[in-house]
């Protein structure tokens, strides 16, 4: 086996204006094979075995394709960081998305913080506008109630990843709906992080699916993931470059039934692109199509050598965890 395909592989670096998840600049690698383009990019918290999904999806986008789309079209939320409330509401006003998503529970700010954002947001898309918000499990159980129970007086579509633990998402919907505020609670970290991901659904702990091609294996493994799961589905980026972008919107456009808008829309959070034709969202939707890179824009990100080396052997590595599944060239 190979320590990587036989495809040139190129690594990017592209700032990320706002930090997003500690993030001030997103990199990974990209590499073209006979299907098309391929990104890889798992965040740098990801290691050992957790690696080898996203290795997955690269590969099947490279070598393999997607299945047929059912649609044309995904609709998709835009995405507010952990800013100010003026600035929350220019992101969503702008936009042209009819559901936001908030970031909240972000380290060194409170629960006012967030109330204030989530106000500038309701105001940006008025009441009939959807607004859901993800605490990416900072919060307790205790916490949580609190904080969902305060928050949904802008009407929650629902609430992502409240909690760390399955039992605590289980034990927040049962709370809440003897307080008589039953906000939907979905469940992101629990399905892509877990060994297990079908114990949301075992522990009745979750409403909603949030699925990510990439930790998950690509977009056939994610579509298997749906059919066992049961729940509503609402797929999400992982912060790629319209690379990586294209595997979601091609997830969302193969499943059966697309009931919420898909958090697909975070190409704005990047400074710029590596595609010729970036995958940006127009009146809330984004065009199910292929996507090549620009190699002028590829040249201009280019990753430093260091980064690259580390980069580079990282993929060694995580095609070595990936035995049996044949050389690549």
């Amino acid at each position: 086996m190979t320590s990587e395909p036989a495809y040139a592989v190129r690594g990017y670096s592209v700032a990320v204006p706002v930090r997003f998840r500690g993030l001030t600049a997103r990199q990974g690698l990209l590499w073209r094979g006979p299907a098309g383009w391929a990104e890889w990019s798992p965040f740098l918290d990801y290691s050992g075995a957790e690696l080898v999904p996203w290795l997955r999806a690269a590969d099947e986008a490279a070598e393999v394709g997607w299945p047929a789309p059912v649609r044309t079209h995904v609709p998709v939320n835009c995405t507010v960081p952990a800013v100010g409330p003026e600035q929350a509401h220019a992101i969503v006003t702008a936009s042209g998305c009819r559901t936001a998503k908030v970031k909240v529970a972000d380290p060194g700010q409170t629960l006012a913080d967030d109330l204030a954002r989530c106000e500038a947001v309701r105001d940006a898309l008025g009441p009939d506008g959807r607004l859901r918000v993800d605490a990416n499990g900072a919060w307790d159980l205790d916490a949580a109630e609190r904080a969902v129970r305060a928050l949904d007086r802008f009407d929650l579509e629902y609430v992502e990843q409240p909690c760390a633990a399955v039992e605590d998402l289980a034990a927040l919907r049962v709370r809440l709906a003897h307080a008589g505020r039953p906000v939907p609670v979905a469940a992101d970290e629990s399905i892509r992080r877990a060994e297990d991901p079908y114990r949301v659904v075992a522990l009745d702990a979750a409403d909603v699916a949030v699925l990510k091609v990439a930790p998950l294996g690509g977009v056939r493994a994610a579509l298997e993931v749906a059919e066992r799961i049961g729940l509503p589905v609402v797929v999400s980026s992982a912060l790629e470059t319209s690379v990586g972008l294209a595997a979601g919107v091609a997830l969302a456009a193969a499943l059966p039934e697309l009931p919420y808008a898909c958090g697909l829309a975070t190409l704005g959070l990047l400074a710029d692109d590596v595609a010729t034709e970036p995958l940006r969202a127009v009146d809330g939707m984004l065009p199910v199509r292929p996507v090549a890179v620009d190699e002028e824009r590829l040249a201009r990100h280019r990753m430093s050598d260091a980064d690259e080396g580390r980069w580079r052997e990282r993929l060694a590595v995580t095609r070595s965890l990936d035995a049996g599944r044949g050389a690549r060239g």
